[in-house]
């Protein structure tokens, strides 16, 4: 049996590892936003009353995003496992440090995946499928906008397809290629979960061809976004106010959280949402971290293990963490 994918989040499992009670723990092992849209009470009928197709959901998301049209989906995760099996089988190119899902998702379905090179604007010969999170997580590449058109029209010469998924792009003002996804071969999924802090409700969108949504539609089946979601989503991507105010905020307190990482020595990358930094200690400093109750999220792949820390939501949260961090680090 293959080894589990290890995600952040995982704090009930840290609890018990570490002897914490799960109250006690500062988790900033996601790249969560621990400031979350405040969503308004969610009317009674959408408890009662299965949810509609013809409620304006998509149109609200598409419109949102600037895309021809947008698929909602029980979270981007529900679309990374159904779409590889709707591909032509091929060859998957993913990025060797990347979000975990994508390659085990194409492999399931019958893919053959390598490994990534996202530093060339031109694929390997044999490439069917380009799988990228922009920005990468957890190493914050950002691929310009120029390279990803390229590599589409290199991957549509050959029946291909290339999947941008764009999870923590709500915090940038034009960091998108959804408006291009009326392109064959362009997939686009956007989370709601990261920017507006409502992992928990499940609703995510795919942005692509009309053909393409149906198939995937038809796939996942009925209702796979709740009632409340609903209610929840719409009421956050009517809120520009808050919207604006929050890619502020995030800006600000990512850019406080690399300052400290780098006045302990190390060279943090950043996005809005969470920093990321290399160091051959990163377990030791994730167990001193976790013995004072605040849980990160340790990588050891590849040649260098690394570390990803999230945002603190509260001022007495970042006293607790800078204060953990800098201890921790002097132990090392």
């Amino acid at each position: 049996m293959a080894e589990p994918i290890r995600h952040g989040g995982n704090l009930r499992e840290a609890a018990t590892r570490y002897g914490i009670a799960l109250a006690d723990w500062l988790d900033l092992s996601t790249g969560i936003n621990p400031r979350a849209y405040p969503v308004p009470p969610v009317p009674v009928d959408a408890w009662r009353r299965l949810p509609e197709d013809a409620d304006g959901f998509a149109e609200l998301a598409a419109k949102h995003y600037g895309a021809p049209g947008a698929l909602p989906v029980a979270g981007s995760q529900a679309a990374i496992r159904a779409l590889p099996g709707l591909l032509p089988k091929g060859v998957a190119a993913v990025a060797p440090l990347t979000y975990g899902e994508y390659a085990p998702a194409f492999e399931r379905a019958g893919h053959r995946v390598v490994a990534l090179d996202v530093v060339s604007a031109t694929l390997p010969k044999d490439v069917d499928h380009v799988i990228v999170a922009n920005p990468n997580n957890p190493t914050t590449e950002r691929i310009d906008r120029d390279v990803l058109l390229e590599w589409h029209e290199q991957l549509t010469a050959r029946a291909g397809t290339l999947i941008i998924d764009e999870a923590f792009a709500d915090a940038y003002d034009n960091a998108s290629l959804a408006p291009e996804t009326y392109r064959e071969g362009l997939v686009v999924l956007r989370s709601v979960g990261k920017f507006y802090g409502l992992a928990g409700i499940r609703a995510g969108f795919v942005l692509a061809s009309q053909p393409l949504r149906d198939a995937l539609n038809e796939t996942l089946g009925a209702w796979t976004v709740s009632g409340p979601a609903r209610h929840a989503v719409s009421a956050a991507f009517n809120d520009h106010a808050w919207q604006t105010e929050t890619r502020t905020t995030l800006a600000r307190e990512s850019a406080r959280l690399s300052a400290l990482i780098r006045a302990q020595g190390f060279k943090p990358y950043s996005t809005p949402l969470f920093a990321w930094f290399e160091t051959p200690n990163a377990a030791n400093l994730q167990r001193a971290l976790a013995e004072k109750g605040i849980w990160t999220r340790l990588f050891e792949h590849g040649a260098s293990p690394s570390l990803r820390i999230g945002l603190t939501g509260t001022e007495g949260e970042w006293s607790r963490f800078s204060e953990a961090f800098e201890q921790a680090v002097g132990k090392q």
